[in-house]
């Protein structure tokens, strides 16, 4: 495959989306949320990449421990089987080091003169060919030497984003005269009559040679760390997907910091493209208000809600029925543990919440009652201080690491398909209406050897219920630690 002088999408998935609590958590982030298509945003924005001329990779890059749902989430929509690059972060370390990395990948694998194109994982755009268009103009640009960025074009006075302020007409975008941060109501005005300033959208184009060799200028703490991290990193490739576990020693050398901060605010060479591409950052519930249709009385409804006197809400309820009587100006999102209610006009301080859920250590800051595990899902149905009982859903040929918990027993009814159980020195295979008892203490494995999904009813009991109470002896995802394998 010649992809030299070629695009080569970059989809960054990061980003926690604190403000979209309760939908989007920590181990379930904002690029996971799905829309009202059932699409993830992550989906939609790998099918954007995936459509332009020519593409014939895609590379991504993620947190290690997002690896196996992201895989789940292309797996659905990678229809024509685009070759798939991932880059894997041991932790969080903001834009500038996950471009570095990315830049630093493509020139290794694809020339330097192959062509990166940034898109955060968890934007919208609704009008595709407008934004094809504007890729296309963003190309020229880069392949004249150029780190462009996309502006757009704003149509009301917004706080909440960056601006960019053009400068000199280059061919069909401009250059760059300043960056401005998120500036008051006033001065966004301002922004919008003078015709000047652009929204920054957070997305890029240019060759992996020019980003690196600007980097080298202007940051490079950045690119050392960047080094560092693929020079020591682990590779793995598995059919079209290769993947790339990013050293933590020289990952975490970089400084946390943007890309507009450590480059873009400092480059001599940097172009915007303006562009009108109905985009969103969806960065708050009030965002997604705005992508939804209204009644006859400003309400968004999204499932089955009763309402009375009840205006310009937005309620989302997929689970449950809601009823509503008297009320205005609320955003509601439902979901099985947890109910924001909020002022509409304050949905950018749902990060509060979040913030004093992180800070008391609660299950509803990082998890859902359904988490989703390489092997599958499980969902919480109930639970006490001496009991939980789980809904397990094991995918074919998948399996749980071999493990074993100090301070819990468990009991496992097969519901459908069928289970090959290890209990302690004991293999067997048991069908649907079937059950087995794991002792606390004993080793004990998972696998669904059929082709259909294995569904489960697990009930645990003991003195300590936390997901925490495991040690994993051999694990096919590589998530047990190499001392206890020996």
């Amino acid at each position: 495959m010649n992809t030299l002088n070629g695009l080569i999408p970059c989809i960054i998935s990061g980003g926690s989306g604190t403000r979209l609590w309760p939908v989007s958590r920590q181990n379930m982030p904002k690029p996971f949320m799905r829309m009202r298509d059932d699409q993830s945003l992550l989906q939609k924005t790998f099918l954007r990449a995936s459509h332009l001329p020519g593409v014939e990779s895609v590379l991504t890059v993620t947190n290690r421990d997002l690896l196996f749902r992201t895989l789940d989430d292309y797996r659905v929509v990678n229809k024509t089987h685009l070759a798939l690059d991932l880059l894997l972060e041991p932790f969080g370390r903001n834009t500038a080091a996950a471009i570095a990395v990315a830049a630093l990948h493509v020139q290794e694998n694809f020339g330097g003169e192959a062509q990166l194109l940034i898109l955060p994982a968890d934007h919208l755009i609704l009008d595709e060919s407008a934004f094809a268009e504007a890729v296309t103009q963003a190309r020229d640009l880069a392949e004249a030497g150029y780190l462009v960025t996309f502006g757009i074009q704003p149509d009301h006075p917004e706080t909440g984003f960056g601006y960019i302020e053009q400068g000199e007409a280059l061919g069909q975008g401009f250059r760059v005269k300043r960056f401005v941060e998120k500036p008051d109501l006033a001065t966004a005005q301002g922004y919008l009559d003078g015709g000047k300033h652009l929204w920054n959208a957070g997305m890029f184009c240019f060759k992996a040679a020019t980003l690196l060799e600007e980097l080298a200028l202007h940051a490079p703490a950045v690119l050392d760390a960047a080094k560092a991290a693929l020079d020591h990193s682990h590779s793995l490739n598995n059919n079209n997907c290769r993947q790339r576990e990013l050293n933590a020693e020289g990952f975490g050398a970089a400084p946390d910091i943007s890309i507009d901060v450590a480059l873009m605010e400092k480059s001599a060479q940097v172009a915007v493209v303006p562009c009108d591409i109905g985009w969103s950052d969806i960065g708050s519930w009030d965002a997604v208000r705005q992508l939804t249709p209204s009644d006859a009385n400003g309400n968004q409804v999204n499932g089955e809600a009763i309402l009375h006197d009840v205006h310009n809400c937005y309620i989302d309820s997929p689970k449950r029925v809601l009823g509503a009587v008297g009320v205005s100006d609320l955003i509601i999102v439902d979901t099985p543990d947890a109910i924001l209610i909020a002022d509409a006009r304050r949905s950018q301080d749902v990060r509060y919440i979040v913030a004093e859920l992180k800070r008391q250590d609660h299950p509803a800051f990082s998890l859902h009652r359904t988490v989703t595990r390489p092997w599958g899902t499980y969902t919480v149905l109930e639970e006490s201080s001496r009991f939980k009982i789980k809904r397990i859903v094991v995918k074919p040929q998948a399996s749980l690491s071999l493990q074993m918990h100090h301070h819990r027993s468990e009991h496992w009814v097969v519901v459908s398909g069928a289970a090959m159980i290890t209990n302690g020195d004991r293999e067997f295979l048991i069908n649907a209406n079937e059950s087995t008892y794991i002792p606390a203490g004993h080793k004990h494995r998972l696998t669904n050897p059929g082709i259909i999904d294995l569904v489960m009813i697990e009930v645990q009991s003991g003195e300590y219920l936390g997901e925490d109470d495991i040690v994993r002896f051999d694990d096919i995802y590589g998530r047990a630690p190499a001392e206890v394998k020996k």
